[in-house]
C-alpha cells in the first residue's frame, strides 16, 4: 500500500482506534482486555444502529416510490421520515404532535402503518406487527420490496 494512501485512511484508523478505546478510557478497571471487549462491541452496536437506519431509510423511499408520494428523500431524514410517512397514509401533518403524547403515539404509529400497509395494497391488519419487536424490522422490507 503505498504512503498516500495510507495518509487518505488514517483518519478513519484513528476514528476506529477512538471508538475501540474510549468506552476503556472512561471505564478504566484495570484490565484492558475486558475494556476492549467493551470498545468493540460498541463499534458493533453503533455498526448495528447505523445498518438498520440505512435499512428502514430505503424500505421508506421505496415505499414512497411505489405509492407516488412526493419526497421520497425525506426518509433520509430523521423527523421528517415520520412526515413522509403520514403523507403516504394520507394524514394531516398535524399528527405529529400526536406522537409526544403517551400511549396514544402507539395508536397513531398503529393507524399510520395499516394506512401504508392498505396504500401499499396489502392487508390493514399487518399494521399490527409494528408492535412486535422483530415483525417492525420485517414489516418495512415486506411493503417495501414485495410485489
Amino acid at each position: 500500500m503505498d504512503k498516500s494512501r495510507l495518509k487518505q485512511l488514517f483518519p478513519l484508523i484513528a476514528f476506529i482506534l477512538f471508538l475501540t478505546v474510549a468506552p476503556s478510557a472512561i471505564a478504566w478497571d484495570g484490565n484492558a482486555g475486558s475494556s476492549l471487549f467493551g470498545g468493540m462491541f460498541f463499534l458493533f452496536l453503533i455498526g448495528l444502529c447505523i445498518a438498520v437506519y440505512v435499512y428502514m431509510a430505503m424500505a421508506l423511499m421505496i415505499i414512497a416510490t411505489k405509492t407516488s408520494t412526493e419526497n421520497g428523500w425525506l426518509a433520509w431524514i430523521p423527523i421528517a421520515n415520520f412526515f413522509l410517512l403520514l403523507s403516504i397514509a394520507k394524514k394531516p401533518a398535524w399528527w405529529f404532535l400526536l406522537l409526544f403524547i403517551p400511549f396514544i403515539n402507539l395508536i397513531i404509529l398503529i393507524v399510520v402503518w395499516m394506512e401504508v400497509c392498505e396504500a401499499c395494497g396489502k392487508e390493514k391488519w399487518l399494521g399490527l406487527l409494528m408492535l412486535i419487536p422483530l415483525a417492525n424490522l420485517i414489516l418495512p422490507g415486506y411493503l417495501a420490496w414485495s410485489d
